[in-house]
């Protein structure tokens, strides 16, 4: 009874961080894996001060229709999917749900996409139109189809993990099993310990914020989290992300830009509203989408629903469908 009390507290937080996270993505979308600085001061001197939601893809490896999401929200939708409807995290079900959402015959489904392409074939032509399978999604599918027990790309340690993992952050937070689920979703299709290690140090600091809201010391207090011996779920390689941590604690005064890819993290203990947060870095170019996910779910779990400005919420083309299972989900926990 406490819990479902205590639960009751936090669910506007729950939903928010679920929600900016999305739509923070699909805002980062257009602009999503622009390397090359002078390209990106081009696409961006045509858009200042507000970047996002540019209507005309620049990505320069694939093109989507602007609000639609990346491969990383794809899979968090999928995610949400699964938890609404099983009302726990369900590995069998996720690797259903994944599979047939990202497999043969869908969207994702294309030449360049193929998990069984072979190197030294025709140049590709970029961008491509559709979506992007990238690497861990594509030995997903290959560790599926050899009927492996063990589906996750055991190589992968992109930011997938840290994309994806608002819906079950939001759905076990206070609880002390929640890192273990996060585990347990993030080996589905990516069986990495490094990329598990920071995932969960990420999800710390997701759950700090929902059930603490704003707070200046929450980096001291996911560090604390991360030394204590008898701390939940601890991993190996905590001891190495630590030492990550630090260096951003260290350089809080510098900018964004000279911390990529670790902005993500210094943009939420930095800045103070989540439109310049998710805005700057944009601005820093690369894996723009990935880190405004991670942004929009600690400042969603910060200030609420009514955090997120309309016109994310009109241009975020599954915004509703997304409300309506975050609210089956957390209602799940509830009863």
């Amino acid at each position: 009874m406490a819990y479902v009390i205590a639960l009751r507290s936090i669910i506007p937080k729950l939903q928010a961080s679920l929600a900016v996270s999305v739509c923070s993505q699909a805002k980062a979308q257009p602009m999503h894996w622009i390397y090359k600085p002078d390209k990106l001061k081009e696409v961006l001197s045509d858009l200042e001060p507000s970047p996002e939601f540019r209507p005309q893809s620049a990505n320069p490896f694939y093109r989507r229709t602007t609000g639609e999401q990346t491969c990383y929200g794809d899979q968090a939708f999928v995610l949400l999917q699964s938890l609404s409807q099983c009302g726990d995290v369900n590995v069998e079900d996720l690797t259903n749900r994944i599979y047939k959402f990202f497999g043969p015959g869908t969207v994702y489904d294309l030449p360049l996409n193929d998990p069984y392409r072979k190197p030294g074939g025709p140049k590709a032509v970029l961008p491509i139109d559709g979506p992007w399978r990238n690497g861990s999604l594509k030995a997903f599918i290959r560790n599926v189809d050899a009927g492996k027990a063990e589906t996750g790309c055991a190589v992968d340690c992109q930011m997938d993990g840290v994309t994806k993992l608002a819906p079950v952050v939001a759905m076990f937070a206070g609880r002390a099993e929640m890192l273990e689920k996060v585990e347990n979703v993030i080996r589905v299709t990516q069986n990495n310990d490094m990329c598990v290690a920071v995932t969960l140090a990420a999800a710390r600091f997701l759950e700090h914020f929902i059930l603490n809201g704003p707070d200046p010391n929450a980096l001291d207090a996911v560090l604390a989290q991360l030394n204590d011996p008898k701390r939940q779920n601890p991993q190996e390689l905590d001891k190495a992300v630590v030492a990550h941590i630090h260096q951003v604690k260290d350089n809080l005064a510098r900018t964004s830009q000279q911390l990529i890819p670790a902005g993500a993290l210094h943009g939420v203990l930095t800045l103070s509203r989540l439109d310049e947060a998710v805005r700057d870095t944009m601005r820093c170019g690369g894996c723009t989408a990935s880190r405004a996910s991670f942004i929009g779910a600690c400042f969603g779990a910060q200030t609420g629903l009514q955090g997120i400005p309309e016109s994310w919420r009109k241009r975020t083309l599954r915004y509703p469908v997304l409300l309506e299972l975050a609210q089956n989900m957390v209602t799940s926990q509830q009863n």
